[in-house]
């Protein structure tokens, strides 16, 4: 197995990124125009992710940015991964955004609709950063450790391995057979 380096990774992430690009959009819009567009997107948002980051990894052995950069994410045996193996690659990620996005709906629910549209975006997000729960402070530091501690990880080992491939057992190699 070729493993895949830090930069086919970071490119895979920013295809991904660029694909849901008009999904975050739709979020960007209808966070400024309705004050419950986090609660009533929350379970949509629950299932694209859990869409995005495991069936399609189960079934494509990756994301498509990653198989627009024709690298696969298999066990560390070279066997494609299940259900399980990308599901646990995701679940960290899916937790951290799923508790923050709670905090944002416990802030968002302190306002009513006239209070909401008559702040500007940034009162809005200066009154909802005040508003949030006293643990999503803690829940914002652990996620930027988080990232950090993927970034590094994957930087010092020979495999290229983040902390959710050690998680869930698995490898980001190239796909030999793509090439």
């Amino acid at each position: 197995m070729v493993y895949a380096g830090f930069w086919p990774r970071f490119a895979a992430l920013c295809l991904d990124f660029l694909f849901l690009s008009p999904v975050f959009a739709l979020v960007v819009w209808g966070e400024q125009h309705f004050r419950l567009f986090s609660l009533y997107y929350f379970v949509p948002a629950l299932a694209l992710g859990l869409f995005y980051n495991v069936y399609l990894v189960r079934r494509f052995g990756g994301t498509p940015g990653k198989r627009v950069m024709k690298v696969l994410i298999s066990k560390v045996d070279g066997t494609p991964v299940g259900y399980r193996e990308a599901l646990l690659r995701y679940l960290p990620e899916c937790l951290m955004s799923t508790m923050s996005a709670v905090a944002i709906i416990l802030a968002v629910l302190h306002l009513n609709d006239a209070e909401y549209s008559a702040l500007s975006s940034k009162e809005r997000s200066t009154l909802l950063s005040a508003a949030q729960p006293a643990w999503s402070r803690p829940l914002e530091l652990a996620s930027n450790l988080w990232v950090w501690g993927e970034f590094i990880v994957l930087m010092t080992n020979r495999k290229r391995r983040a902390l959710h491939d050690f998680i869930a057992g698995t490898v980001v190699v190239r796909d030999e057979a793509a090439s």
